[in-house]
């Protein structure tokens, strides 16, 4: 109860970043993972930072604190069963870290049907665990964070993935 874990924020409609900011004003660790993207305007080709998962911020924090997390402005709730919060595996935060840090083209990816285990075995994303979608030349891999049953993909190499 006391110890500060990974809890999924839900956050009202497009106040992701805006969730962020407070929860973190605060002093409590939160992770929001972005993703650039090109958008188009009249004038202009621009480079545009958008949430990978729309809805969803994350946040390190006992359980006990949680009240403070829920009052900051966007906040709709922390995603749980039965009124308690489910932590997110460590794990899975730092594998959604490492794909957004990486080099390779991100896309988000709904949740998955279970599929093959998978582990990366050499590359920028290698020990990365997740699942793999598509075998061909290119591999379709995708980290999930079940808990808000969404996930990013990425391509890599059909040989860097092996069982696990």
């Amino acid at each position: 109860m006391g110890t500060p874990r990974w809890y999924a924020l839900r956050t009202r409609s497009r106040h992701e970043k805006r969730v962020s900011a407070q929860v973190d004003h605060q002093g409590i660790e939160v992770f929001l993972p972005l993703i650039g993207r090109r958008s188009c305007w009249k004038d202009r080709t621009v480079q545009i930072q958008f949430p990978l998962f729309p809805g969803y911020c994350f946040a390190r924090f006992a359980w006990k604190n949680r009240l403070q997390v829920l009052t900051a402005p966007g906040v709709v709730e922390v995603l749980g069963v039965a009124g308690r919060g489910v932590p997110i595996a460590e794990t899975e935060i730092e594998s959604v870290r490492r794909l957004v840090g990486s080099t390779l083209p991100v896309d988000p990816y709904p949740f998955l049907e279970p599929g093959m285990s998978v582990e990366v075995r050499r590359g920028s994303l290698k020990g990365l665990r997740g699942f793999l979608i598509r075998k061909a030349p290119r591999a379709r891999l995708v980290i999930a964070v079940s808990l808000i049953r969404q996930g990013a993909s990425v391509e890599i190499d059909a040989d860097d993935v092996i069982p696990v």
